[in-house]
């Protein structure tokens, strides 16, 4: 199958920038964009608007209402009402792929607005940071759509797998994932700050390595707490849609509210951080600026 000539993309900001790249390096004619922030044109989403020669359009009907195929790309809190929006003038039997990071009831929701505007609606999960492979990156789709999606998946050079012809089994696995990866995130944080106020922190990482395994403790530390200091924004929104998935399947969702509040806790240290500590690979200086905040 050819590349559509059009595209709408629903959010511009960091995901809906690469995969504009990705689309106009594979052929794409014509990229229509929806952003709220468009308005600030020093924010993000008007600089790839520009960047990636995307027709700014005032809604996100107006986006859908153009285009082949529409790929959303807004956070996870925006998913049910990006999706209503442009169910309002989608084209009929246009593809709306979803990335956003979103419980299985609300992509169940926003299936349900883009079917009854006439849409196909195919769920996504985004299973590796975007910005490693941008378009590439591996994602589980969804629903009874997915597997025609799969054609123009190829043809635009996404690396997708079918989880199920139903709704919400994507993004459950993502968002039940992210309770062990994110709240591992949050772990580590906690753990490691305390160890080194008492001077222990390589005794617990040395027996960490006699518990559980794995080859650098110190280096896996260092890297997902940068990580977390780094993106603690967005992850802790999507914690917040992983303990509504928790909520959903009627558990408490204790560990996955407490991860919340530690990635919004990391998200406000960084803005404080020395120049470069952020940047660098040993864990101890990391450890020794967290301290003196």
């Amino acid at each position: 199958m050819r590349v559509p000539g059009s595209v709408a993309l629903i959010g511009l900001g960091e995901v809906g920038g690469l995969f504009a790249r990705d689309l106009r390096a594979k052929g794409v004619e014509t990229l229509y964009g929806y952003d709220p922030k468009l308005r600030d044109l020093d924010s993000a989403p008007a600089l790839n608007q520009l960047r990636y020669r995307i027709t700014a359009c005032a809604s996100a009907a107006g986006a859908a209402g153009q285009a082949e195929m529409t790929i959303c790309a807004v956070t996870a809190a925006q998913t049910e009402r990006a999706a209503a929006a442009a169910a309002e003038a989608i084209v009929g039997g246009a593809i709306y792929l979803d990335l956003n990071s979103a419980s299985p009831g609300a992509k169940k929701a926003a299936a349900a607005a883009v079917t009854a505007g006439g849409g196909r609606y195919v769920e996504a999960a985004v299973m590796t940071p975007a910005p490693t492979h941008g378009i590439a990156s591996p994602m589980l789709i969804g629903g009874p759509h997915a597997r025609i999606f799969l054609p123009y998946a190829e043809a635009l050079g996404m690396r997708v797998k079918i989880a199920s012809e139903e709704y919400g089994v994507a993004s459950a696995t993502k968002l039940c994932r992210s309770v062990m990866i994110k709240g591992t995130e949050a772990l580590i944080a906690e753990s490691m700050i305390a160890a080194r106020y008492y001077g222990v922190d390589m005794n617990v990482l040395n027996s960490l390595s006699d518990l559980m395994p794995n080859p650098d403790w110190e280096k896996l530390a260092q890297y997902m707490l940068s990580r977390s200091l780094e993106h603690g924004g967005r992850r802790a929104e999507e914690m917040r849609e992983a303990a509504r998935t928790v909520a959903e399947a009627g558990v408490e969702p204790l560990m996955a509210n407490a991860t919340v509040e530690r990635q919004e806790w990391a998200a406000a240290q960084r803005g404080g951080l020395p120049p470069g500590v952020l940047e660098g690979e040993e864990l101890g200086p990391l450890l020794d600026a967290l301290q003196q905040r």
